[in-house]
């Protein structure tokens, strides 16, 4: 059987007297897309966080491909190949959309050489995206749902083999959401990318997801595939609700 690309064993984070997350295990296989689901503050961000290296673990242990990089810093653990997006939009807001993801092919996996070479390739992934006529557009004038399109863009730009992805949906409406959904397929499908993903539209949730981590208090609530996860007494009393749940079939 083949290792996960992405694993955590006892991962455990304190901040003082509070226990953000406590004894986590996880795995993300490769080409898989895993959603973190929960209540607001069950340390869905503090496990990117711990995996992204912006935070260290007070506990366990955290690798990529069978790599430990448990105690790496950012820069390290993206050019090994983990990129994220965040929570709230982290354009550079006065550079533009080519710009924006220029900085991704300059500082990835594999970074490209020359700022021409990297705008060069930064007007290919506006295409992926679907923001063609947004190549010279500073990245505040765009909507939010472009903006997204925009991180997303960035995060691709570094190469990597995983996609961290917190709450990329936030704020869209039904029709950018579906849209969000699509392009997030795409990125596994067309380019072979993992992705674990933090998202609160549970019908979006539901659709995308091969497998469901549920986190309460930050620890591990519930996983398994999106019809046992909507089916779990335990995570429709703590997260869910009956009327999420029906919404989400």
């Amino acid at each position: 059987m083949a290792s996960p690309v992405l694993n955590g064993d006892g991962v455990t984070k304190f901040f003082g007297g509070l226990r953000a997350v406590y004894d986590v295990n996880f795995e993300l296989n490769e080409n898989e897309i895993l959603s973190l689901i929960g209540p607001n503050g069950a340390g869905k961000s503090t496990l990117f966080n711990l995996i992204t290296g912006y935070y260290h673990p007070t506990q366990g242990r955290i690798k990529f491909l069978s790599k430990d990089i448990t105690r790496l810093k950012p820069y390290q653990i993206c050019r090994m190949g983990v990129a994220r997006t965040f929570q709230l939009v982290k354009s550079f807001e006065n550079l533009t959309a080519e710009e924006n993801i220029a900085v991704g092919h300059l500082f990835g996996r594999e970074p490209v050489r020359g700022l021409s070479r990297a705008k060069e390739e930064s007007r290919k992934l506006l295409d992926f995206v679907g923001l063609q006529g947004g190549a010279t557009v500073p990245a505040k004038s765009l909507t939010l749902a472009d903006r997204r399109r925009l991180e997303l863009a960035r995060a691709v730009a570094c190469g990597p083999k995983v996609l961290l992805l917190d709450e990329v949906m936030a704020g869209l409406s039904a029709t950018e959401t579906a849209e969000a959904v699509s392009l997030i397929r795409k990125i596994q499908k067309e380019l072979g990318i993992s992705i674990f993903l933090i998202e609160h539209v549970m019908s979006a949730v539901m659709d995308l997801s091969d497998r469901i981590i549920v986190l309460n208090y930050g620890q591990k609530l519930a996983e398994g595939s999106p019809k046992e996860i909507s089916e779990n007494p335990h995570v429709i009393e703590a997260y869910l609700g009956e009327s999420s749940v029906a919404g989400a079939r």
